[in-house]
């Protein structure tokens, strides 16, 4: 099958056409959510068809509102934000009734699998990953360890919430020493207090005055 020019965009063009960082590009490109090849010379060549089937994605699965940090002026206060990772649609309302009861400065988004996770991800930058192991398609483990590689999220902040077992999660290749592994029910009360960490973290300090002599 021939290729034009036409079908393909370079990764700086995917990254405008698609509205994020370059690296985010390199990250999906090496995660596979974008379909590409290198030339001869090494360069990146990304296919038209791929870029136009995840901005229709994002168009379809996202139906969001613009967050706050993008709207006005820009002079309000950046909120937490938060990725839950889980193809149980049932537990996810259930996260989003957990979360909307803390009623925290908190922004939930949520992904059904790996691959979508990483879209999130691209977009949104979370502060912190809760993520299942076992699901459909790219699962946790190969979603982590392409955040662990990429410079960008090597440092995301991720808790694994799942139902294998120790045995199990060793038997699959492990996670990283890192990252929190909790055992399925979710532990909600514990999941609230990291929330709750993270945020007094990332709260802007208040500046200190001179005294005056």
């Amino acid at each position: 099958m021939t290729i034009s020019t036409s079908d393909v965009v370079t990764t700086r063009e995917a990254a405008q056409m698609l509205g994020v960082a370059l690296r985010t590009v390199q990250l999906w490109v090496e995660a596979g959510v974008l379909r590409a090849w290198k030339t001869a010379g090494g360069h990146r060549r990304i296919m038209r068809s791929s870029v136009d089937e995840l901005l229709r994605q994002r168009i379809v699965a996202i139906g969001e509102t613009p967050d706050a940090e993008d709207v006005g002026s820009g002079q309000q206060a950046r909120r937490y934000r938060v990725l839950v990772v889980e193809d149980e649609p049932a537990l996810l309302k259930l996260f989003q009734l957990q979360f909307d009861g803390w009623q925290l400065p908190v922004d939930l988004v949520t992904a059904t699998n790996g691959f979508e996770g990483l879209i999130r991800i691209g977009e949104k930058h979370p502060d912190l990953l809760i993520s299942d192991l076992n699901m459909p398609g790219m699962d946790g483990f190969r979603m982590i360890r392409q955040l662990r590689n990429s410079p960008d999220f090597k440092d995301l902040r991720i808790v694994v919430v799942t139902a294998l077992g120790k045995q199990d999660i060793a038997d699959r290749g492990g996670l990283p020493e890192d990252i929190r592994v909790f055992t399925k029910p979710v532990p909600f009360s514990e999941l609230e207090r990291i929330v709750r960490t993270g945020i007094d973290a990332a709260a802007p300090r208040p500046r200190r005055t001179a005294r005056a002599r």
